[in-house]
């Protein structure tokens, strides 16, 4: 597996970036974990999401905070500092843990839940049906969303860890979502949702050695990315409600 290290200057490019890598995988087999994390603040909807279901979008207007949609699944977040983003593409032929969502979602999430549990030193369980929580107190807190695309030979899983994020961004631009993970009991976003106190550094390693990558992606696909950002992720056609 190859790395991928790079943030791009738009919240468009960082959402076609992992679309490229997903294509690039589909057609060459190449396999890459990839961070980045956000310099600005936005908001991303999953792609079957409700735009005004979700987000509080005069809140999104007034603080000039930008609503884009991804290519894969799963619920609205806030990117920005302090929220860093993985994404790992896999062939689907690898494995008959691959050949279903639920199959995926299993196999990926009880890896990262290794990693990220042996670094913290604390119990960490997968919620839902890809989050990561922890327990404090009584009440078990969401740090890790994720979500994933499928191809016909290759996947997408991707997610955040929130780490040193705030929070309080969450409850200003997003809605109650519509829907909910039973763990979650009917909580507010702010009674929810918890940043795990280990670095940037720190997540980076313990995903990478648990990816076993082994190399640089030596020859990132930029001319897609940038195709992919300028003619879907930062056009209204694509982001708007549905």
């Amino acid at each position: 597996m190859k790395s991928f290290d790079s943030t791009f200057a738009t919240p468009a490019a960082n959402l076609a970036a992992d679309e490229a890598l997903l294509d690039l995988c589909e057609q060459h087999g190449t396999e890459v974990l990839r961070f980045w994390e956000s310099p600005v603040p936005f908001v991303v909807v999953g792609y079957g999401n409700r735009i005004a279901a979700e987000v509080n979008v005069p809140a999104c207007a007034a603080r000039g905070v930008p609503i884009l949609r991804r290519c894969s699944g799963g619920g609205t977040v806030v990117q920005g500092p302090g929220c860093l983003n993985y994404a790992v593409t896999l062939r689907a032929d690898e494995g008959d843990e691959f050949a279903t969502v639920t199959g995926t979602n299993r196999f990926v999430m009880e890896r990262n839940r290794a990693a990220l549990e042996a670094l913290m030193g604390k119990s960490m369980s997968v919620e839902g049906c890809t989050d990561l929580a922890f327990h404090d107190e009584s009440h078990l807190m969401k740090f890790s969303g994720n979500a994933q695309r499928r191809r016909r030979n290759a996947i997408l899983f991707h997610g955040t860890i929130l780490h040193a994020f705030d929070l309080t961004l969450v409850s200003e631009l997003l809605k109650t979502p519509s829907k909910q993970p039973d763990y979650r009991a009917a909580r507010e976003h702010g009674a929810f949702l918890a940043n795990v106190r280990v670095t940037t550094e720190e997540l980076k390693l313990a995903l990478t050695s648990a990816w076993n990558v082994d190399e640089p992606l030596l020859n990132p696909p930029f001319a897609e990315i940038e195709d992919l950002a300028r003619h879907r992720y930062d056009t209204r056609a694509w982001n708007a409600d549905r």
